[in-house]
């Protein structure tokens, strides 16, 4: 423990001078945001989902034989009542909906359903795809497949019922990873970039990004093994965003500025 807390005051302190040093012009769509706290995460984590869920955190990981879902205790990183896969899946994302936790897998196209209390499996589903990301938006499962599709599925069927084609501009917005349902958008990871996309659900444009460099440049250092940014998870009482990556050292919580707090 005394190493992480080192690691995070010098993560602290470089993400601080880094303030002070002459930025470049932002591109128009760029999202402000502030840093409010900075907490340890298990740099053992391949961190593939991340939820809070009536005031608990929640954490779902990857890789063949050590991918497990758990609720964290923010303050330490450390897990309690743990889901571990069998061997031959690979986790992705997971998501919380009506006392439920839905978890994807990688290329097996089948997905989990547990119960949120007992952590016991009650279901299971296909897709056609392969898993990456998972959220909701109150009604609907919302799921991303490393392409620039989002794919909504009904909660009791666990089908398919539409499939949304992200546009950044003129471009295809591809290699979308983790998601999270935000105030009426899709905020997403685009896997091996430190973008976070603000989509439209409306219309399947990018109509924002928060760009996370500065803050992933400072946190790679603190752990050689560290990968890449993916983890979003939203406490809607408090507005505040914690961020991630696969297996940080550190997870930082932060709020999105409005355009009144930016002035």
């Amino acid at each position: 423990m005394k190493v992480i807390s080192i690691s995070l005051i010098l993560l602290i302190v470089l993400v601080s001078c880094n303030s002070k040093k002459e930025k470049q012009e932002p591109p128009s769509d760029l999202i402000p945001y502030s840093i409010l706290k900075i907490f340890p995460h298990d740099k053992t984590a391949f961190t593939q989902g991340l939820v809070i869920e009536q005031g608990k955190l929640y954490e779902g990981t990857g890789q063949y034989g050590t991918s497990w879902i758990a609720e964290v205790d923010i303050t330490t990183g450390t897990q309690d009542k743990k889901i571990t896969l069998d061997k031959k899946y690979f986790g992705e994302g997971i998501t919380i909906l009506n006392n439920k936790i839905y978890q994807l897998t990688w290329q097996s196209k089948i997905g989990f359903v547990y119960d949120l209390k007992t952590y016991q499996k009650i279901n299971e589903f296909e897709y056609a795809h392969e898993g990456w990301g998972i959220t909701h938006n109150g009604k609907n499962l919302i799921v991303s497949d490393g392409t620039n599709q989002i794919h909504f599925l009904d909660t009791v069927s666990l089908k398919e019922i539409s499939v949304l084609k992200v546009k950044d501009g003129d471009n295809q917005a591809e290699r979308l990873n983790e998601l999270e349902f935000i105030d009426g958008y899709i905020y997403a990871n685009q896997w091996q970039t430190n973008f976070i996309l603000k989509i439209n659900p409306a219309d399947g444009n990018v109509v924002g990004r928060l760009d996370m460099t500065q803050l992933a440049e400072k946190v790679f250092p603190l752990n050689p093994n560290a990968d890449v940014l993916n983890g979003i998870a939203y406490e809607q009482k408090s507005k505040m965003l914690l961020i991630t990556g696969k297996l940080w050292p550190a997870m930082v919580a932060v709020k999105i500025q409005t355009r009144k707090e930016k002035s």
